[in-house]
């Protein structure tokens, strides 16, 4: 009897998903499919807007990296006016940006992963969130709190909002950084990079403890794509795209950004409403590529902060085949790169340039097309413009970080879905562990499809019927 397995919504993620999962007649997985259910309109209720607009407009697209889509569309701008930044204007987009690093994966660490890695996947629902961590360990999320209100407190003192912040303008920053501000930072930075080291070490004794979950948990063969600077190392804000094999060969290098859809193609499912790129020469569905933190990882040769390359060190020895392929490895690579956006604070604050009073290059120039390429917290960001002679937009292609993954987040569902259900037998802590699969992706629907609305969680068993065999919910 075929069973039908529906996970609507996922939890503890940005936005709304679901999970369908076939099972055969013996009660073993078929298939499995991430979908994505809300339409993404951002692209078309952009056109006929002012170029010059869309760092505001688009920062609307999500309230957990809007600092990401910001900065997107301001480089953006700035392919359009034909403009070379100032060096204090580039140094406090890169400061802006580094925050937006630091908060981000700070809030999807303790907040939305830790529960299932501290308190293990099976446990109690009612104790496996951030309540349960703040009851049952406190000073690990006083830790969490703490690293994130860093980073947020950075973005308010540039962008005058601690969310969709008013920073960027095409052609620099619209004000500069304050004596007393960067003094701030300074006071504090070195505590930060103390709790960001605390999260490494944390995450570490997980996989000391969980070794052989970790390697095997989602773990497949994918190639895998990110920024890195002229020397291979990890280049969050302005680098070249390198794409690796699962073997750490490399396929494309040096890829200008604004030459991204000569190696990326999209396909489109008539099950998802989320695009699913590929790389363009091996086709859909073998250019499957990862983004994100462990992407990122996987095609850099180091960092350029002592304490995070040390680490970066430590991670590449978990790649026997020449990348880290297991999913759960993932917050490993974003606690590193935590740790580098802290470290990165601290050298750009101790620079004099910081507070410099140049920080906008005005431009009567307005080129027909702009691209602006950014490394967002969950993956590579691609804002892609066309304007008309006055600078109103006539066509948008944005490519966000979940959409890269896409593909990759319904692999580890199948993979996670095939290891555990067997013979028709399903737990919560079964199905939640085909969550933690999706989570370790931080995928940000919302960037894909702009959701809105309430997350509860509701699982229904159908029979070859279409009957409900059984339901969960939360």
């Amino acid at each position: 009897m075929t069973k039908k397995i529906v996970i609507e919504p996922v939890t503890r993620i940005e936005g709304h998903g679901k999970v369908t999962i076939y099972l055969n007649d013996k009660g073993n997985v078929d298939k499995a499919r991430f979908h994505v259910t809300q339409v993404r309109g951002f692209e078309k209720f952009c056109e006929g807007r002012l170029f010059w607009e869309m760092p505001l407009i688009t920062a609307r697209i999500c309230g957990i990296c809007p600092v990401s889509h910001h900065l997107a569309a301001a480089k953006a701008g700035d392919v359009i006016l034909g403009v070379k930044l100032t060096p204090t204007a580039e140094m406090l987009r890169r400061l802006i940006h580094m925050a937006q690093i630091v908060q981000s994966h700070a809030l999807h660490f303790f907040h939305l992963a830790s529960p299932d890695l501290l308190f293990g996947m099976n446990a109690n629902p009612a104790k496996r969130n951030i309540m349960g961590i703040i009851a049952e360990k406190p000073e690990i999320a006083r830790k969490g709190i703490k690293i994130r209100a860093f980073g947020q407190k950075i973005i308010e003192m540039l962008g005058d909002k601690r969310v969709h912040p008013n920073a960027a303008i095409p052609g620099g920053m619209n004000k500069a950084l304050g004596i007393d501000k960067r003094d701030e930072i300074l006071r504090q930075v070195d505590d930060i990079i103390a709790d960001c080291q605390f999260a490494v070490n944390l995450i570490k004794d997980y996989y000391a403890q969980h070794d052989k979950e970790a390697a095997s948990f989602a773990s497949f063969s994918t190639g895998y794509l990110g920024l890195v600077d002229d020397n291979g190392n990890l280049e969050l804000y302005d680098g070249k795209l390198r794409l690796k094999d699962d073997k750490g060969v490399i396929l494309e290098d040096k890829v200008a950004p604004e030459d991204y859809l000569s190696i990326i193609e999209e396909m489109v499912e008539d099950w998802s409403y989320l695009k699913f790129p590929y790389y363009k020469k091996r086709g859909y569905p073998d250019g499957i590529y990862r983004v994100g933190p462990l992407g990122r990882l996987n095609v850099a040769d180091g960092f350029t902060t002592p304490l995070a390359n040390e680490e970066f060190q430590n991670f590449r020895k978990l790649g026997d085949s020449g990348a880290v392929q297991g999913s759960l490895y993932y917050h490993y690579a974003r606690l590193i790169e935590m740790l580098n956006a802290a470290e990165k604070i601290k050298s750009l604050v101790g620079s004099e340039l910081i507070c410099g009073k140049e920080v906008w290059v005005n431009s009567s120039q307005i080129n027909e097309e702009g691209i602006g390429v950014i490394e967002a917290p969950r993956g590579t960001l691609f804002h892609h413009y066309w304007v008309d002679t006055s600078g109103k937009i006539r066509k948008v292609n944005l490519i966000v970080a979940t959409g890269h993954n896409n593909a990759a987040m319904n692999r580890a569902v199948y993979e996670v879905a095939r290891e555990f259900i067997k013979d028709g037998k399903v737990t919560e802590g079964i199905l939640n562990r085909v969550e933690v699969a999706i989570r370790c992706y931080d995928p940000c629907l919302s960037c894909s499809t702009h959701a809105l609305g309430q997350m509860p969680l509701e699982i229904n068993i159908y029979d070859s019927d279409g009957n409900i065999h059984r339901r969960l919910e939360s």
